[in-house]
């Protein structure tokens, strides 16, 4: 840990802010050229320039890894402007920012507990069968249609909301925590206004496809796909128990870069706060080797649900 602490004390210097700065203007100049330029203007003169949205699809992860950093605090030394760059990002994702920001927190907080993995089933309470139906719809696209639905219930009178939060969300769980965090006063505001803005972007971008929003909701269920599916990739089957535990998974340079080095997960979860630019550095300083390859990592979560007791050290 001496290697990463060394690189926490530099912190200031390490976030790339310019760098930073200008993914943050290329992902939401993509987002704009999906949502409406391409419908608007291009799509009319050729539906060939639908082919567009396979490349745009690709850059779903790599818009999470950013959105990622305003998370963490490592988008801009600003706080405040790391906040609001965090807040627009997160608007073209589809979920608040706050949503994204506790849940992701949350995770790291209870993460390889029984509470909050994914794949882990008791087969004394429920069959493989019931557990893999809640797991593969997860992976499959239910994470990302979970946030995509998360403001809507902010929509509702608060009498009704704290009446919801005393019956449904006192346990100690994922659910219970997050939402005992967003109950306050100011996150419901922030969580209605951003859940205006959202709604209304996206409701603008469908009504911009006209006749062609099944190429919308196609590129939408893209997204729900590759951020569900590869959200767990760094901890499926490890061990329960270790909060700190994730893989460190190889892939080629360019696209290690590419997915701002989110497949240094390992790394992550021991030191958030490095940003992603030091996470090979850190990597290298520790003398680490990878747990496997990213494809075959991320395959292997077709394996489905694993009972709780195969997964203690």
């Amino acid at each position: 840990m001496q290697a990463a602490e060394a690189l926490d004390r530099s912190l200031p210097v390490m976030i790339s802010a310019r760098l930073n700065l200008c993914l943050a203007a290329f992902h939401l100049l993509a987002n704009v050229f999906q949502f409406f330029i391409l419908p608007l203007v291009l799509l009319p003169k050729s539906l060939w320039w639908a082919l567009a949205l396979l490349p745009l699809a690709a850059l779903n992860n790599p818009f999470w890894s950013l959105i990622h950093e305003g998370i963490h605090d490592m988008l801009h030394p600003s706080r405040r402007v790391n906040r609001i760059l965090g807040r627009l990002l997160s608007y073209f994702f589809g979920a608040p920012f706050l949503v994204l920001r506790l849940s992701h927190l949350l995770h790291h907080k209870l993460n390889r507990s029984l509470i909050e993995a994914t794949e882990i089933y008791a087969p004394e309470r429920r069959s493989w069968a019931r557990a893999a139906l809640g797991y593969f719809a997860h992976i499959f696209g239910g994470l990302y249609l979970l946030e995509l639905a998360s403001p809507l219930m902010f929509f509702l009178p608060r009498a009704v909301l704290r009446r919801m939060e005393a019956k449904y969300f006192t346990g100690a769980d994922v659910p219970g925590n997050l939402m005992r965090g967003l109950m306050r006063d100011q996150p419901v505001r922030e969580m209605r206004i951003d859940g205006i803005v959202i709604i209304a972007l996206f409701a603008a971008s469908a009504w911009s496809y006209g006749i062609h929003w099944p190429l919308l909701a196609a590129a939408l269920c893209a997204r729900a796909f590759l951020i569900s599916f590869l959200d767990n990739v760094y901890h499926y089957a490890t061990p329960i128990g270790d909060t700190f535990y994730a893989r460190n998974l190889s892939l080629p340079k360019a696209f290690s870069a590419g997915l701002l080095h989110f497949n240094f997960h390992g790394i992550h979860h021991r030191n958030p706060a490095i940003p992603w630019t030091g996470l090979p550095v850190a990597f290298r300083q520790q003398r680490l080797s990878f747990d496997s390859g990213y494809a075959t990592a991320a395959l292997g979560q077709l394996g489905g649900p694993i009972p709780q007791e195969r997964l203690y050290r």
